[in-house]
């Protein structure tokens, strides 16, 4: 009784609270009994999911194409061609601009993605420039895979990026891309590149 008198109001409320919300710790559920989505032809797939829901545009580059020429075809238009892997023919290096904002005026971004995700069509791509924001603020965005790596589902490719620094990057930073931005207001009115690309292209080496 002593006790209960010389608690202060918010301990008094506190104590009425804890028996409350004292609910016993469960054990988390055994989900050993689910088994990741597996393909027999994860390419398939991967370019099947990639057009039809993540509304991409896939090109299978053939070993005797030139690749600029390509992007050239694909983008005609395209003034500023942003990228800093070695072979791309881009005028405008995100490792060298002097502000982020100089990327908003980036026709095309071209980045190198390292694993393809076939169950729902999106690729990891890490930060291998000093900008990451050419992934997002690019008119439109070319994403360079190899074919080679493409997995069945998101269980194997979060694996693939645990276990191997090769497939993250010195920016410590990465993120998983799927087809362009797009959003729809309460009437469904879909608008595209509302918060990136408005196109995305798959160049599968």
């Amino acid at each position: 009784m002593e006790r209960e008198e010389s608690m202060t109001s918010k301990e008094k409320i506190f104590a009425n609270l804890n028996p409350l919300h004292n609910d016993p710790v469960a054990d988390k559920p055994d989900l050993s009994f689910l088994s990741p989505t597996s393909y027999q032809d994860p390419l398939k797939v991967f370019i099947e999911t990639s057009q039809t829901n993540a509304g991409a545009n896939v090109i299978e580059l053939n070993p005797d194409e030139d690749i600029n020429q390509r992007i050239l075809l694909a983008y005609p238009e395209a003034k500023i061609i942003a990228s800093n892997i070695p072979d791309i023919k881009a005028n405008l290096n995100p490792d060298a601009i002097k502000e982020k904002s100089d990327l908003l005026k980036v026709d095309v971004g071209v980045v190198e993605g390292k694993i393809g995700v076939a169950e729902n069509g999106c690729v990891w791509v890490p930060q291998t420039m000093k900008e990451r924001a050419i992934c997002f603020a690019s008119e439109n965005l070319i994403i360079l895979l190899d074919k080679k790596s493409i997995v069945s589902n998101m269980h194997e490719a979060y694996r693939l990026i645990s276990e191997n620094s090769n497939y993250f990057s010195p920016y410590n930073f990465g993120t998983f891309i799927s087809g362009p931005s797009k959003t729809a207001d309460i009437e469904g009115a879909l608008v595209f590149g509302a918060q990136g690309a408005k196109t995305l292209t798959l160049i599968l080496l």
